[in-house]
């Protein structure tokens, strides 16, 4: 492995930009080339960047100086071209979903795991400070029992975002729509906090946009293995776009996540009598720190932070030879729980996952 560790990118659309911008703000790591199959788009971003720019994917894959690649492109094609940089030998980040399919997912999987290479599937909220902590509080028993979760997306996409290019809103190539691209990382962190979900009883439509295949309006009931509940909704037709919410309800205590910021945090204390526990009704959500740039409305102003602390995880995986923690099977959990809020829409029944 290079003292340096080389990155090509994959993809040149609307997301590339947040990865470009992250591996330039680490030090000991460098873009060397850029791939798309638009001989415009790749140039154009090359030039950009002051790299090689590709539209041969097998091409690019053949320099020496490239140790990984970051896959961006249309969300059915990841694993096809997973496949080709892991058999080149090249570890891969693959932006979410891992794919639109469980085979192709799991064909990706094996293929990294054949060849040697590292694998991390994009679910950077992950990362982010809110998620830690309350991740923390969880496994430290201070909310209790948990009881309730309750997701909501409701972005904003334009007709215009839709049309702007062919393979939106097609299962083929987005694989879904509300939930598989927009709310996929709260459901990869609705599913992380309270654990695996036993089934969903799901309705979805295409109530607001022309021309796409997929739903613009998904709603969920959820119960997890733990016996809690659920509700997850999502829609990309809420103008002008509001912000992610997640809330989590124990027995002992309650946390918010608004806008990836931790916005209330209670924990009864269990010495103090329920009617006298005013003491305990003290919001301890941590200060808000750094930005709070989503895509509730627009998709490139997705903040970049914690694809940083993401593809930091991915060179230290690659480095100490350990796996990514947010590996292929991490990346398989969200994708299994979408299709099976899609399958209870079409078929009017409830979906088991376990």
């Amino acid at each position: 492995m290079h003292e340096v560790i080389g990155f090509g990118l994959i993809g040149c659309g609307v997301i590339s930009r947040t990865h470009i911008a992250q591996i330039a703000s680490i030090p000991d790591a460098k873009l060397v080339a850029v791939c798309d199959e638009v001989y415009d788009r790749a140039q154009k971003t090359g030039e950009e960047t002051g790299v090689a720019f590709y539209t041969d994917v097998a091409e690019m894959l053949k320099r020496n100086d490239l140790d990984v690649v970051c896959i961006g492109t249309p969300s059915g094609l990841h694993a096809e071209v997973g496949v080709l940089a892991a058999q080149a030998g090249k570890h891969v980040v693959v932006e979410k979903p891992i794919d639109v399919t469980v085979e192709n997912a799991e064909r990706l999987i094996a293929a990294c795991r054949e060849n040697g290479v590292k694998l991390s599937v994009i679910s950077q909220h992950r990362f982010d400070p809110s998620t830690i902590r309350v991740k923390d509080e969880l496994e430290q028993g201070r909310l209790g029992k948990l009881v309730l979760c309750e997701a909501a997306v409701n972005w904003y996409r334009s007709q215009a975002y839709y049309d702007s290019g062919d393979w939106r809103g097609t299962w083929a190539l987005d694989g879904g729509g509300a939930l598989m691209n927009q709310g996929i990382h709260t459901v990869d962190l609705m599913q992380y906090l309270m654990g695996p979900v036993e089934s969903v009883f799901a309705h979805t439509g295409t109530l607001a946009h022309e021309r796409i295949e997929v739903e613009d309006v998904a709603a969920a009931t959820i119960r997890f293995q733990s016996g809690a509940l659920g509700t997850l909704v999502g829609t990309t037709a809420a103008f002008p776009g509001y912000s992610v919410r997640i809330e989590v309800f124990g027995t002992q205590g309650s946390a918010v996540i608004d806008r990836d910021k931790l916005t209330h945090l209670y924990e009864r204390n269990p010495n103090i009598p329920e009617e006298s526990d005013n003491e305990a009704k003290v919001n301890l959500a941590l200060a808000e720190t750094g930005d709070a740039a989503t895509g509730a409305a627009d998709p490139g102003a997705i903040s970049g932070s914690p694809h940083r602390a993401q593809l930091l995880d991915m060179m230290a995986a690659i480095r100490e030879n350990r796996e990514p923690a947010i590996n292929g099977e991490e990346g398989l959990k969200p994708l299994r729980v979408i299709l099976a809020v899609y399958e209870s829409a079409r078929t009017g029944k409830p979906v088991y996952l376990s």
